[in-house]
């Protein structure tokens, strides 16, 4: 089991330093699922939320949110993106949208977080849209899909 780094010896939290770090491409991929009752769905398919087009919007939250993800989680690198791209899958069958994220970068520190927050954002820009219309939506299943570059290499869920 790797030790936590972003503790120091004496328990204190810190930034972990990637001065030394060779830089490498380096990507991720994350997803989210929001669910809602059908009637939900059909607007948003048609687009005919009275704010807006959601999906549009929301996908311009999530990017906007992944350039801003250390303005938000303390202990994040500000990174010089160079790559994010939030896209949306639909499903009819369930009244739910998968929302996938992946985010790129030439660096030293990976891009995990950047795309846990910009689905996570483009989930709660979907939810914030469409409240008036349905208060019970889900929003679920946020997690990585894969990421790879750095020392640690390639990653991809296997479930």
């Amino acid at each position: 089991m790797p030790s936590f780094t972003h503790i120091d010896e004496k328990g204190n939290v810190r930034m972990v330093d990637v001065t030394e770090k060779n830089p490498t491409d380096r990507k991720a991929v994350a997803q989210g699922i929001i669910s809602m009752n059908p009637a939900t769905f059909r607007i948003i398919k048609n687009r005919k939320v009275k704010k807006g087009n959601v999906l549009e919007t929301a996908r311009i939250a999530g990017i906007m949110a992944a350039k801003k993800t250390s303005d938000l989680i303390p202990m994040c690198h500000p990174l010089n993106l160079t790559h994010a791209s939030v896209d949306f899958y639909p499903d009819e069958s369930s009244n739910n949208i998968r929302i996938e994220a992946t985010v790129r970068l030439f660096g030293q520190t990976g891009v995990e977080m950047e795309a846990l927050t910009a689905v996570s954002v483009a989930a709660l820009t979907i939810y914030d849209m469409c409240k008036s219309y349905d208060r019970e939506m889900i929003i679920s299943d946020i997690c990585l899909l894969e990421k790879d570059g750095g020392k640690s290499g390639k990653f991809i869920r296997t479930q």
